[in-house]
């Protein structure tokens, strides 16, 4: 019995020390992990730095680093057998917290040049958040790598659009509806505007009252 009892509290030692750390010890007991895993620790001193920066408590800080530590980590997993940057880990970690497949994921670092594979995930990462399968949007991703860098950095507005066009209701061919308009003001194949959302020269908007940003709120 004595045996039984010492046994129970050695396992609960550990949960009871986890609690009584400090959110500031916490932050450390993290980046202790990060460095003994050869993960960057800068990239959970960014974390930090941005709780502060938006006031948000210690505690909930300290939450973040360990959930970003837990991220980064599966990254790092996924992406095994790629000498990855600080900067392929950091989307790396964006991509599983945006919940793409971790095989993907590992699939596309793999298969990305080395100075294209941040940019590629993190294209993934936007075309999943749209809310396109993981699969699916590696096929997409891939497509565009074999097409050049101005391809891939479209893909996500273009794919936006085309959503948008599915959704859009169907009108006479004379008749734009809001998605319409947008693609073909947004598209930068399609009459080489920029995004219904971003200005163009001049700081100006597109026209009056057109739900652009021009109107009033």
């Amino acid at each position: 019995m004595r045996r039984l009892i010492l046994t129970a509290l050695m396992l609960l030692a550990p949960l009871s020390w986890a609690g009584a750390q400090t959110p500031a010890q916490r932050i450390q007991a993290a980046r202790q992990q990060a460095a003994q895993a050869g993960i960057p620790v800068s990239l959970l001193d960014g974390k930090v730095a941005e709780g502060h920066a938006k006031g948000v408590p210690d505690d909930r800080i300290a939450m973040a680093v360990e959930r970003r530590l837990g991220s980064l980590q599966r990254a790092r997993a996924a992406m095994s057998g790629v000498a990855v940057t600080p900067a392929d880990l950091n989307v790396g970690a964006d991509a599983v917290e945006a919940g793409v497949d971790g095989g993907v994921l590992g699939r596309l670092a793999r298969a990305a040049a080395a100075d294209r594979r941040a940019v590629a995930i993190a294209v993934l990462t936007e075309l999943v958040q749209q809310g396109m399968a993981s699969e699916v949007a590696l096929q997409r991703v891939t497509a565009a790598l074999a097409s050049g860098s101005e391809a891939l950095r479209r893909l996500p507005g273009d794919q936006g659009v085309a959503h948008g066009r599915a959704q859009a209701p169907h009108g006479p061919p004379d008749v734009r509806g809001p998605a319409n308009a947008a693609a073909h003001g947004g598209r930068a194949g399609a009459g080489g505007g920029p995004p219904a959302s971003v200005p163009g020269p001049g700081g100006h908007g597109r026209g009056k009252g057109n739900g652009n940003g021009n109107g009033k709120p």
